[in-house]
């Protein structure tokens, strides 16, 4: 949970990346920024892929200490050692991996637009849930995470809240105080400076 108002930043890979190189922009934005936790969201398969970034990763957050999760390989997790898992399919498996993986690993949830899919994994264990996307995006059904539906978690659930997916600087402005972090990826990774895109990205919370 948060210290301050402020929203902590949440950083998301890439779906693909070439580890050398993306383990160095990793490690600059790291070094500009203060950052609450990484996210390896791999879309490959491949098992050796998988265990090359995440190895490459968890050095260059843990020497810094940043937390570092895994998007749904949880047999991953104590393998590489990382921090934890952040599960795409909202609650369902929420309950079975607190045991699995006990108190001290993050479990977090991914709850689409569901208010009532975000109130299970909460009530199942999971450490926070995450919405979106918030912008406007031609991917999946196009549906978006409204801005009431922070408000009302805010205000109602104890369990922290990510904001994620199509992310602009009026969006950061507008859920900046109903958020407890910014799940940001492509928002940044896509420019040539990602830390100067992270800064363009929130300079409205000042």
């Amino acid at each position: 949970m948060a210290d301050t108002d402020r929203p902590q930043i949440y950083l998301v890979t890439p779906p693909a990346l070439e580890v050398d190189t993306f383990a160095d922009r990793l490690a600059a934005v790291l070094d500009q920024a203060e950052v609450a936790c990484v996210r390896l969201a791999l879309a490959t398969r491949d098992e050796d892929a998988i265990l090359r970034a995440g190895d490459a990763l968890r050095e260059v957050t843990h020497a810094r200490d940043v937390a570092i999760v895994i998007e749904n390989h949880v047999q991953m997790v104590e393998r590489l050692g990382l921090d934890g898992v952040h599960l795409t399919d909202g609650a369902r498996l929420v309950r079975k991996l607190r045991k699995d993986l006990g108190g001290d690993a993050i479990i977090g949830a991914f709850c689409g637009t569901t208010r009532h899919e975000g109130m299970n994994a909460a009530e199942a264990g999971a450490d926070y849930v995450a919405f979106g996307p918030v912008g406007e995006t031609s991917l999946g059904t196009g549906a978006r995470a409204p801005v009431d539906l922070f408000q009302w978690w805010s205000e109602m659930i104890e369990v922290p809240v990510v904001a994620e997916g199509a992310l602009t600087a009026d969006l950061v402005a507008e859920l900046g105080p109903v958020t407890d972090f910014f799940g940001i990826g492509d928002e940044i990774w896509r420019a040539e400076d990602p830390a100067a895109a992270l800064k363009a990205l929130l300079a409205p919370l000042g």
